[in-house]
């Protein structure tokens, strides 16, 4: 009796009329990205605070729909489902070295006896906190553990609605390893899972190679829903499944277009030539055969900052992020001034690598790798209006080479060496880690290894944002009309619309059809509203479920109407032979 019960319940609430569906005819005001507004103007969410959303009913299906086929890939692929605190003791975060050092989007707050706690934008603490109490031996490892679970990040400036929320839904997981072997086994059997998530969700992606940010470690990947919308550019190949982001991008060593310009090692007197481009026309050579000096002020924990000295190519651009992981221990770089220039001797334009650790004292020159053994170059002397022609690097001693260069479209991949790279818009949908020992050795999380010796946990770190994907589905998936939900996304298959619900014949059918629908086990929301028929259409096109079957003045020939959501295709259907009507739309949604 309980479960006929619950069930006619749920019927009734499967009724427009019964349900929360607050929809509005104009856009918000300050709204960027359709999905925002659509999803507003839907009535899935409504904002309560800056970057605070309610999830409306519509909104909660599409939720649970979104975070059940994310449970059931995790768990398939063998994962264990935890709930971890979203309040954290500060105490951990001060041990790992993150309280401070993670800056104004950690939300740091007292309790009533002054003891510090944190609003958790990321679990990485608390979980290696709770493997470190439970896990002692290497024959409990591996292990992963995942939850989904509300999150809070104090963005400066939250906005395109779900996008970019202080509050969200997340799913992350961490995994426990002996070895290093093992670590990137699990990180594959996660990339894989992801892929089947979001291909699931009828989702267009890339996993494209990236750099871990603020959470560290290396082997990091993210995954990227195309859309013109999306805030990250991303850099693929037009041949091979190669993407990723800019600051992780690497390239086939680029080839010059000209011949090299051979000239004895000598010193030019270049007057006012204090740009590439105007260093090229002096000596009438490619910017490729000219030598760049960017410097930038590195700032450290303690106050402490430095400056640094990168040297590339005339033709490239440095990488900003690239060239702040090349130093050690730094935390962000800035523009260096005329003025910090001058206190180390040196004018912008002129700046070279000859004597130069000598002059300035610094621990911290960086050259490109694509510059490893390059010759026949033109740079800066280090001297007002001169410049050396006929440099050799590999005449010099102790140079430090790194990635630094930005690639550009056009330069060739990777991988595949054949295909041309280029750039399009993604949205960072999940983001995967392998993070080695960086928050076990900090918070002294060991485990005995086969010899009995303790050893730190080698972990990875993966993550989802779950309602993010929300969003990410409506930017790749909508229309001037409104949005357009994958089958299986959409909080229901079948928009059922009674075109005038004060003509009996029309009623009668509606709910026929929509409880035969129902016992076949295809969700319906059925329109049951004393609304104009315009009104109705104008719902269904903004809510975007699948399919739309209008019971209206078609009745009177026999015939009701069937709508494909994803190109407004309309279709006349019989209804003399219910089961033949009732079997043909049931063909459409496992078909279409």
């Amino acid at each position: 009796m309980r479960k006929t019960k619950h069930y006619l319940n749920e019927r009734k609430t499967m009724r427009f009329s019964k349900l929360l569906i607050p929809t509005f005819k104009e856009a918000p005001k300050d709204v960027v990205l359709k999905s925002h507004e659509y999803l507003i103007r839907g009535g899935f969410i409504q904002q309560i605070g800056s970057g605070i959303y309610n999830f409306l009913p519509l909104g909660k299906r599409v939720l649970d729909k979104v975070r059940q086929i994310v449970k059931e890939e995790m768990d398939n692929a063998g994962a264990n489902e935890v709930a971890l605190g979203f309040v954290t003791p500060a105490s951990l975060w001060q041990k790992s070295g993150r309280f401070e050092r993670y800056g104004k989007e950690l939300l740091r707050f007292k309790d009533r006896k002054e003891n510090d706690f944190v609003l958790g934008p990321t679990h990485e603490e608390v979980i290696t906190e709770l493997v470190k109490a439970n896990v002692k031996s290497y024959k409990q490892l591996p292990i992963h553990l995942y939850q989904i679970n509300l999150k809070f990040r104090d963005e400066m400036r939250p906005r395109f609605g779900l996008m970019r929320a202080r509050e969200f839904i997340m799913k992350d997981g961490y995994s426990f390893h002996s070895s290093y072997e093992d670590l990137k086994r699990e990180f594959d059997v996660v990339e894989a899972t992801y892929s089947r998530i979001f291909t699931r969700l009828g989702l267009d992606f890339r996993a494209v190679i990236a750099d871990s940010g603020a959470i560290g470690g290396s082997g990091s990947k993210e995954f990227m829903v195309l859309a013109n919308s999306g805030e990250d550019t991303i850099c693929v190949c037009d041949s091979c499944a190669y993407g990723a982001n800019l600051e992780a991008a690497t390239r086939v060593q680029k080839l010059p277009s000209t011949e090299a310009p051979v000239a004895s090692f000598a010193k030019f007197h270049t007057p006012k030539v204090q740009t590439i481009e105007s260093l090229s026309e002096f000596f009438k050579v490619e910017p490729f055969w000219t030598l760049k000096a960017v410097v930038k002020k590195a700032l450290f924990d303690g106050g402490k900052s430095a400056l640094v000295y990168f040297f590339l190519r005339g033709s490239d651009t440095l990488n900003e992020t690239k060239a702040l992981n090349a130093i050690s221990g730094a935390n962000e770089l800035i523009e260096a001034s005329e003025e910090d220039l001058k206190s180390a001797g040196l004018v912008q334009g002129f700046i070279g690598p000859f004597a130069l650790r000598n002059l300035t004292s610094s621990p911290y020159i960086y050259f490109d790798k694509e510059l490893e053994n390059a010759n026949h170059l033109i740079c800066g002397a280090n001297e007002v209006d001169y410049h050396f022609v006929g440099v050799d690097l590999s005449t010099f001693e102790g140079l430090e080479f790194k990635d630094l260069v930005e690639v550009q479209e056009g330069d060739s991949c990777p991988i595949c060496k054949k295909g041309k790279l280029y750039f399009t818009k993604g949205i960072e949908a999940g983001h995967i880690f392998q993070l080695g020992t960086k928050y076990s050795s900090a918070m002294e999380a060991t485990f005995l290894d086969e010899s009995g010796k303790a050893q730190p946990f080698i972990m990875g770190c993966y993550g989802i944002g779950v309602s993010r994907l929300l969003s990410a589905i409506i930017e790749q998936h909508h229309d001037e009309r409104g949005m357009i939900w994958t089958r299986a996304s959409a909080p229901f298959c079948i928009h059922l619309i009674i075109s005038n619900i004060k003509e009996e014949s029309q009623m009668q059918m509606g709910l026929k059809l929509y409880e035969s629908l129902q016992n076949k086990g295809i969700e319906c929301l059925l329109d049951d509203r004393s609304e104009r028929y315009g009104a109705k259409i104008a719902d269904f096109e903004l809510i975007g479920l699948p399919f739309g079957i209008v019971v209206g003045k078609g009745l009177e020939k026999g015939e009701i109407e069937l709508i494909r959501r994803k190109n407004l295709q309309k279709e006349s259907l019989g209804v003399a032979d219910f089961d033949a009507l009732v079997s043909k739309i049931l063909e459409v949604c496992q078909c279409d």
